[in-house]
């Protein structure tokens, strides 16, 4: 048997795999991606970042339809079951599948669905599926093979009544009352989804507040919103066991109280997937979370052997992995293509969402930063008046002396969407980034966008 060459081998075909393969043939490379699923996309498309934000998606287009008075000459307010909501979910993916295997195909990229392990530091070894082996040289390599749920030991996730972030997704009923155990962004996000679907949730949140890396007044802002929801938000909690009953499970907390729900929804970390990889052969050791450590280039400790994606931990966002393999893939060839990716808006899809960029108040006042705070109200902007989103808010923190942008925090209906026009002034250097800009722009009437004249104006009228 052969050894098929190649310039890079890429193991994985999520965000960061195809960042990296993309981004290698047009600097003219030969390159191979190995996939261990039937299908392109990985983790991201399949089972994380597109099927839940499809579901969010629905269930939003459901919460406006019922709450909405318009609508009531059409019907009287619905609810729909969580599968059926999910297909629309599944459609959207089958059509992800179908652009991403296009890309492959166009830019003559060759796919090879199996397991991958080393062989040596150069050598890749598939084990397909129809027993068929196939071996691949490097002159690089890129491990880009994602994270799974984290799953403990004392916790049956064979049960039927037990998810993760993964198996939730074949769920095939609509509980009445669940129990998450996580309130990370994961957690949230299903906090948010399931409760819209009329779903009493328990999240346990094992920290003293929601999402404790946000401005503390956002986080807040969350908080109350899902309990508007209904959702009961248990903080500094943690589990000491899971009982499993015919009619559910009852979750005991070390503070001695008991919870009860039909399911029981793990959302509390996630591990890299390395094992099984042949790793110890060429003297890579993964943590304790099965994630490798990188250099600002993504290498490895062996330097032709890079890793980019959820495997190498923080900050585990697609968006972050695409541009951390197309850099990998650019930084191999010393094209000057490649940045090491360190500033990234969080982008959290709760109901409303979240998306912040830059330091946080909290951070701002631990440094002595003499900053001031400019803030619009969504209820007060034309177009969310239109809309009927009017929760939430857009909020600037700027030097005081400077007038230098140093934080964007938004909460509320496209506030992934809003914060990339604060991104776009933050990346400026010297005077080109300053909170004037905001005013010293026109912006469309009626926007969103207006929110940042809006908090521009509020901000600096606060200074003397």
């Amino acid at each position: 048997m052969g050894v098929s060459q190649y310039d890079l081998v890429v193991l994985g075909s999520g965000p960061a795999g195809e960042g990296a393969a993309m981004n290698a043939v047009k600097l003219g490379k030969k390159v191979a991606v190995v996939e261990q699923n039937a299908f392109v996309g990985g983790n991201c498309t399949h089972l994380g970042t597109i099927p839940s934000k499809a579901l969010r998606h629905s269930v939003k287009q459901i919460m406006d339809f019922n709450t909405n008075p318009m609508f009531r000459e059409i019907g009287e307010p619905r609810w729909f079951s969580f599968p059926k909501v999910l297909k629309t979910a599944e459609r959207v993916i089958q059509k992800q599948v179908q652009s991403r295997t296009m890309y492959y195909a166009r830019n003559r990229i060759d796919l090879y669905f199996g397991h991958a392990s080393f062989l040596d530091e150069h050598t890749v070894e598939v084990q397909q599926e129809n027993g068929h082996v196939e071996k691949l040289h490097g002159d690089n390599v890129l491990i880009a093979t994602g994270s799974r749920p984290y799953q403990p030991a004392d916790v049956n996730f064979r049960h039927p009544r037990v998810y993760d972030s993964d198996s939730i997704l074949q769920l095939t009923t609509t509980p009445r009352r669940m129990i998450i155990y996580g309130a990370g962004v994961i957690g949230s996000e299903y906090a948010s989804i399931f409760s819209g679907l009329g779903v009493l949730v328990d999240l346990v949140d094992t920290r003293d507040r929601l999402l404790s890396f946000l401005d503390k007044e956002i986080s807040d802002a969350l908080g109350y919103q899902l309990r508007k929801m209904n959702v009961i938000l248990r903080h500094n909690e943690e589990y000491q066991k899971v009982e499993m009953l015919d009619d559910g499970v009852v979750m005991h907390l070390k503070s001695g109280k008991k919870l009860k729900a039909d399911i029981l929804l793990w959302a509390n970390g996630r591990t890299g997937n390395t094992q099984d990889m042949g790793m110890e052969l060429i003297g890579l050791k993964p943590n304790s979370r099965g994630q490798l450590s990188v250099n600002e280039n993504y290498q490895t400790e062996i330097d032709h052997i890079y890793a980019a994606g959820d495997v190498i931990g923080w900050p585990s966002l697609a968006s972050a992995a695409y541009d951390q393999g197309r850099s990998a893939s650019g930084n191999m060839e010393n094209t000057g293509q490649w940045r090491f990716v360190n500033e990234v808006p969080t982008g959290i899809y709760t109901i409303p969402e979240i998306s912040s960029l830059g330091k946080t108040e909290e951070e701002l006042t631990a440094a002595a930063v003499p900053y001031e705070v400019g803030k619009a109200f969504f209820s007060r902007l034309a177009r969310a008046q239109i809309t009927g989103e009017t929760v939430g808010m857009l909020k600037i923190l700027f030097h005081r002396d400077t007038g230098e942008v140093l934080g964007i925090h938004c909460f509320g209906d496209q506030a992934s969407e809003i914060v990339h026009i604060g991104q776009a002034v933050m990346s400026q250097k010297g005077e080109a980034n300053n909170i004037r800009y905001f005013l010293n722009t026109t912006f469309n009437y009626p926007t969103m966008a207006e929110a940042y004249r809006v908090a521009a104006l509020d901000g600096l009228n606060r200074l003397f």
